[in-house]
């Protein structure tokens, strides 16, 4: 059985880094009044923070309340692309959901370019090669994660010290914060501003998830993790194209089509 998915339109530019620009907008389509948006806004895991002047998304996942999962494609082997297709297919079981959020770099297809385990089973093994773009800017990262135990480490880190399969992995990059310091090559505020994305797990392993209000730079998102979240590593999942869902807010937000999708639901 499907159930209709209340919207918010997320107005991003294409797949490529973008310039400064004005801040989204956001526009929720549906009913109700503020008091019941409020309302609803409470029960999220999801809240409104201001960062160095900047407007975040920063939701956190708790072992002792969620489970963290990763999903890529639906019975048929077809990628789902946007969080509406993965919310449709999920039915009646949305309403197990905390929030989703895309996670981690892909290919025209939607396939990830890097270590990808759902459930146990690898679907792509760990990259360790050089390249252009924003995965490549070494040293990037893994999170990952098995019975409430989540990390986030370094490529290298993870291929040197982890051998067992966690339950879910996703590999993006570049690592934004590594042992406490910021990644040696992002700026303290870059040219190159965009919606952006990006989770770490703190001393208490409880895993943030930051998503970006406005354009930002990587230096902003990076000391955000670092000097407020007080997370040891953090790792950026993707820009322009990222997206979060959240039900309790009703928040479905649009984008051009995404690839791996980290699914936060409720252990009641």
């Amino acid at each position: 059985m499907k159930r209709f998915l209340p919207i918010i339109a997320l107005a991003l530019g294409a797949c490529q880094e973008q310039p400064a620009g004005e801040p989204v907008v956001r526009t929720e389509i549906g009913k109700g009044s503020e008091e019941m948006a409020a309302a609803r806004s409470a029960l999220s895991p999801c809240q409104p923070v201001t960062f160095e002047g900047m407007l975040f998304t920063h939701c956190v996942a708790d072992s002792k309340k969620h489970q963290i999962k990763m999903v890529l494609q639906d019975d048929g082997g077809q990628p789902y692309r946007s969080l509406r297709a993965y919310g449709e297919d999920l039915g009646l079981d949305a309403l197990e959901v905390a929030f989703v959020m895309n996670g981690g770099m892909y290919d025209g297809d939607g396939k990830p370019i890097g270590y990808y385990v759902e459930n146990r089973e690898r679907l792509k093994e760990l990259n360790r090669n050089e390249g252009l773009g924003n995965f490549h800017l070494m040293p990037n990262g893994v999170f990952f994660g098995s019975d409430g135990n989540w990390q986030v480490l370094s490529t290298e880190t993870f291929f040197a010290n982890i051998s067992d399969r966690p339950v879910f992995g996703t590999q993006s990059g570049p690592m934004l914060v590594i042992d406490g310091e910021l990644h040696p090559e992002i700026a303290e505020d870059g040219p190159s501003k965009a919606i952006r994305n990006a989770v770490g797990v703190d001393a208490d392993g409880k895993a943030h998830f930051v998503i970006a209000e406005v354009p930002i730079s990587f230096g902003v998102m990076a000391r955000f993790f670092r000097d407020d979240l007080n997370t040891p590593n953090a790792l950026f999942l993707d820009g322009n194209v990222s997206a979060l869902w959240d039900p309790a807010a009703e928040r479905l937000d649009t984008s051009p089509p995404l690839g791996p999708l980290i699914v936060v639901t409720n252990k009641e």
